[in-house]
C-alpha cells in the first residue's frame, strides 16, 4: 500500500506542471518586425528613390480578433528631386485594420486605413506629400485582389485629388518545397486631377526563403523583381531628369523578427 501511494503521489507530481501548463491560455497579442535593404524602392510601379537603394523597417501588433496596428519606415528621393522639398527624404507609414477570413470559404479580407507621412520642410506653394487612404482587399488561394482610394484633398504630391484610387491584382505561387515563390502584379492608379499622370504598372517577382539553407538564416528572404509602367516620362521625370516610372530590375533581402 505504501509503494502504491507513494507511486501515485509521484505520479501527480509530475502531472501537475504539465496540467497547469496546457490550462494556459495562448496570448491574444502577437509584435513582429522587419528590416530590408533593397536596390530600389518601387512602390506603384514609382521609383521612391531616383533608382537609388533604401533601407526599410517596420514593427506591427496583432490581436487574436484580427486587429492590427503598425508603422513602416524607408528613406525615399523624390521628396526634394520631385516634389521640391527643402529637406525630407523619408517616408513613414503609419496604418491600422481588420483582417481574418470569410467562414470556410478561404476567402481572407483585409480593411483599414494607411497615412503616408513624408516629414521634411516644405516651400511655400508646394503641394503637400502626406497622404491618407482606405483600403480594401479581398484573398483567395493565390490571388490577392485589393482597393485603395484617397481620402487627403493632396495625393503624393497632387493637389485637388481625393479620390484618386487604385487598384492592384496580385499573384503569389509557392513552388512546391524549393523555398521559391512566384509573384506578379498588375496595377491601375487613377488621379481625380488635372492631368496625364493616370498609369498602369506591372510586376514579376522571384522570393527564396533563405531558412531552407540554414536555420540561422530563418526570417530572412531574398528576391528579384521587374517592374515597368505606361507612366508618361514628361510627367514623372524627377529635377535630376530620371524617369521615376520607367522599367527596373530591383534586388532585395529583408528579414523577419
Amino acid at each position: 500500500m505504501k509503494s502504491m501511494y507513494r507511486t501515485l503521489l509521484l505520479t501527480g507530481l509530475v502531472c501537475v506542471p504539465s496540467l497547469a501548463m496546457a490550462a494556459e491560455e495562448e496570448s491574444p497579442h502577437s509584435f513582429s518586425a522587419n528590416v530590408s535593404l533593397t536596390s530600389n524602392y518601387i512602390f506603384r510601379g514609382i521609383s521612391q528613390t531616383g533608382g537609388d537603394p533604401a533601407v526599410q523597417g517596420g514593427f506591427d501588433y496583432s490581436h487574436s480578433s484580427g486587429f492590427y496596428v503598425g508603422t513602416w519606415g524607408s528613406n525615399v528621393g523624390w521628396i526634394e528631386d520631385f516634389q521640391g522639398y527643402d529637406s525630407g527624404n523619408l517616408e513613414i507609414d503609419l496604418y491600422a485594420g481588420l483582417r481574418g477570413g470569410i467562414g470556410d470559404s478561404g476567402v481572407t479580407y483585409d480593411v483599414g486605413l494607411i497615412r503616408y507621412w513624408y516629414p521634411g520642410d516644405k516651400p511655400a506653394g508646394v503641394v503637400d506629400a502626406d497622404t491618407t487612404e482606405i483600403y480594401a482587399a479581398l484573398g483567395w488561394k493565390w490571388f490577392t485582389l485589393k482597393y485603395s482610394r484617397a481620402l487627403s484633398d493632396e495625393v503624393f504630391g497632387f493637389d485637388n485629388a481625393k479620390g484618386s484610387d487604385y487598384i492592384d491584382l496580385s499573384f503569389s505561387l509557392p513552388i512546391g518545397e524549393t523555398g521559391l515563390t512566384l509573384g506578379a502584379h498588375w496595377g491601375r492608379f487613377e488621379f481625380d486631377s488635372n492631368g496625364p499622370q493616370d498609369y498602369d504598372d506591372w510586376k514579376l517577382s522571384l522570393a527564396y526563403d533563405m531558412g531552407k539553407m540554414s536555420k540561422v538564416l530563418t526570417g530572412v528572404t531574398a528576391g528579384v523583381m521587374y517592374t515597368d509602367t505606361d507612366a508618361k516620362k514628361a510627367r514623372w521625370t524627377d529635377a535630376n531628369n530620371e524617369n521615376l516610372g520607367k522599367s527596373a530590375t530591383t534586388f532585395w533581402i529583408s528579414k523577419a523578427f
